[in-house]
């Protein structure tokens, strides 16, 4: 098998040298040729993943045409927003049978597409050629090599189990899940509750606040998800509840140390900055989550507070205030997911 990344962020990165690691012939895409150069001649990408040495089989390419031919696995690991117009230019170069593995988590502004029918929509091909690769994966700890699980779903279960022997190191293992839908609605809604859990640690609250808002967030999840069609159970393992923990506890989360800005007094463009100029994906994906839960009435207030302090100007303190202030209710009601 021939595999290629594309995509050269800390994620595309860490993907890649895994599929190395696991012996397979693997090309990494970079947008910048000076990146690829650097790649191919240091064995490492320090604007991403400083002092990560990556495998000496594992290549870099900022040519589409020459990295994607003969690809037998596509890999698309750039930002959800910006999936559908990469997709339009690599149409052109994908080989017809080519399977293809989305890392994207988000779902897209414009269409309320998860990133498997955006693939699905722009590459023209079938539900069952299409994969995500999702769970509690936070690259520089598995770019470092630390045992880590991920979840690999895909409509057709024996391409699944084919893909989880690509990517399968001694420690990287993945496991085989069917509900696409579910693990796609977990890997999107994280992000946004990743923001609302480094917006409540920048004030100053602790470990019972977090502990409520992972909770909670999780309920909105499940009622989301089972809405759009996915399995409740998806969202008990490593593609809900574990990447949500992972997301929203470490300080390797982007999300979580975007939130944790705002909530020290940041504004948007200072949070920005503070990461290094990059916007975390939960900020673009609480629009469209807000969005796809008004369109299946879905009740996601945690969401919905996010999108306001993210998009709204409404100040972090003012959210919490809404949040607490809500009517009491039992935790669980008839019939509720």
């Amino acid at each position: 098998m021939r595999a290629v990344v594309m995509g050269a962020g800390s994620w595309g990165t860490a993907t890649a040298k895994v599929l190395s690691d696991a012996g397979t012939d693997t090309t990494l895409w970079c947008r910048r040729e000076e990146l690829a150069e650097r790649i191919n001649a240091s064995h490492t990408n320090s604007d991403y993943l400083a002092g990560i040495t990556l495998p000496a089989n594992l290549t870099a390419s900022s040519d589409v045409a020459e990295a994607l031919t003969d690809a037998d696995l596509v890999v698309c690991a750039v930002p959800a927003q910006s999936l559908r117009s990469n997709l339009a230019d690599w149409r052109a170069h994908l080989n017809d049978d080519a399977t293809l593995v989305s890392l994207a988590k988000g779902i897209e502004t414009s269409t309320l597409m998860r990133m498997s029918e955006v693939i699905a929509e722009v590459a023209e091909v079938p539900d069952d050629q299409i994969a995500v690769l999702t769970g509690p994966n936070l690259a520089r700890e598995v770019a470092e090599g630390q045992p880590a699980a991920t979840v690999i779903a895909c409509t057709d279960l024996g391409r699944a189990e084919r893909l989880q022997q690509t990517f399968n190191t001694g420690y990287f293992r993945p496991y085989t899940n069917t509900d696409v839908i579910g693990c796609e609605i977990g890997g999107a809604v994280k992000n946004v509750i990743a923001l609302a859990c480094g917006m409540a640690s920048g004030v100053g609250f602790g470990q019972n606040t977090l502990a409520t808002i992972i909770t909670r967030g999780l309920a909105e999840t499940i009622r989301l998800s089972a809405a759009v069609g996915g399995q409740i159970e998806t969202l008990a393992g490593l593609a809900g509840i574990g990447d949500l923990v992972a997301t929203c506890s470490s300080p390797l989360s982007r999300n979580r140390t975007f939130g944790a800005h705002l909530g020290q007094g940041a504004t948007m463009e200072e949070a920005q900055a503070a990461a290094s100029g990059q916007v975390a994906e939960g900020v673009k994906s609480c629009t469209s989550v807000t969005a796809l839960a008004e369109k299946y009435q879905v009740s996601m207030p945690l969401t919905e507070a996010v999108n306001r302090v993210c998009h709204d100007g409404l100040p972090v303190a003012d959210a919490v205030s809404s949040l607490l202030g809500r009517k009491t209710k039992p935790e669980f009601l008839p019939g509720e997911s």
